[in-house]
């Protein structure tokens, strides 16, 4: 009779658990979510292109980017650039350089910018964040009022703050003060996942066995805490983006015009953009594509991976 009855709740237990999910791991089950989501599939399309573009895009580019190939068309004292035309699709910028070349060109600088803004802002942000998740007490107290101060100021007026403290403005300063706005925001996140894990039953377990703090932290805690991280990550290149767009819009990115970054494309455009919009319809479109593609590829993973996420 008992035996009967424990089969019998074994049974309606595993009824309860569906046989693609038996036996998967986070990221396994993650897939089996992803695979079936559109949102998914049009940001992985976006960002993948736009990989491509960035890593082949330049060595397609039909002329040399800072090259004034166009200036016989152009006049800054009638306000006239030379239009689209056979070899130059999208024609000339202000300088009479070839917008189309500019932006093949700008597709790669714009992926430094957001992934290496990114990178920094995680590595930063794993410090600080494993840190006072593994310490606790007063070095908590000390780095989470830190990063509370610097979460406290808008991240464009942040950014804008830092940059302004470089002498001469270019891509590197842009990268880092992106890249210090993104700081707090992987140090709030990973200690959060950090002190989860510490009343966890493996963490416990690990402490009964008298295993070394080191050891518990970077074996055990660390390892379990950057799902999220990587989640977020995602959705912060293109915030990384977005942000040195505007930097370099206003005047505080690369002053090399022979460099080609879509964001100092928008700030050389803005004198003119009532007579050519188009000189800022490109980039900033191709801005916001990549963007979007972005964030809809990291709120897919989230959504995945977070059960208390999803719709």
């Amino acid at each position: 009779m008992v035996n009967t009855y424990r089969r019998a709740r074994e049974q309606r237990i595993d009824s309860l658990v569906t046989s693609d999910d038996k036996g998967l791991s986070l990221w396994g089950s993650a897939w089996q979510r992803l695979r079936v989501s559109p949102l998914f599939w049009v940001g992985a399309v976006i960002v993948g292109l736009f990989l491509l573009l960035a890593i082949f895009g330049p060595l397609f580019a039909p002329h040399d980017p800072g090259a004034q190939v166009l200036i016989g068309q152009t006049s800054r004292a009638r306000n006239q650039i030379a239009p689209p035309q056979d070899g130059f699709p999208l024609g000339g910028d202000t300088l009479g350089r070839d917008l189309f070349s500019r932006m093949l060109v700008g597709s790669r600088q714009t992926l430094l910018v957001g992934v290496f803004a990114t990178m920094i802002g995680l590595i930063g942000g794993l410090i600080l964040g494993i840190t006072a998740g593994a310490f606790g007490g007063w070095v908590d107290t000390v780095i989470m009022r830190i990063v509370d101060v610097m979460l406290s100021i808008p991240s464009l007026l942040l950014a804008i703050s830092i940059a302004v403290l470089f002498a001469n403005p270019s891509l590197t300063s842009v990268i880092i003060a992106v890249a210090v706005v993104q700081i707090p925001v992987f140090a709030r996140l990973l200690r959060g996942q950090m002190l989860a894990q510490r009343e966890s039953d493996h963490v416990l377990a690990a402490r009964a066995l008298g295993v070394k703090r080191g050891a518990i932290v970077f074996r055990h805690m660390v390892p379990n805490s950057l799902s999220p991280v990587i989640v977020q990550a995602t959705l912060v290149i293109a915030t990384s983006i977005i942000d040195a767009a505007a930097l370099s819009f206003l005047g505080l990115g690369s002053q090399n015009v022979s460099e080609s970054e879509w964001g100092q494309m928008l700030g050389e455009a803005q004198n003119v953009i009532d007579s050519h919009p188009g000189l800022a319809f490109w980039p900033a479109i191709a801005i916001i594509v990549v963007c979007l593609g972005f964030t809809l590829l990291g709120e897919s993973l989230r959504e995945a991976i977070d059960p208390k996420s999803r719709r």
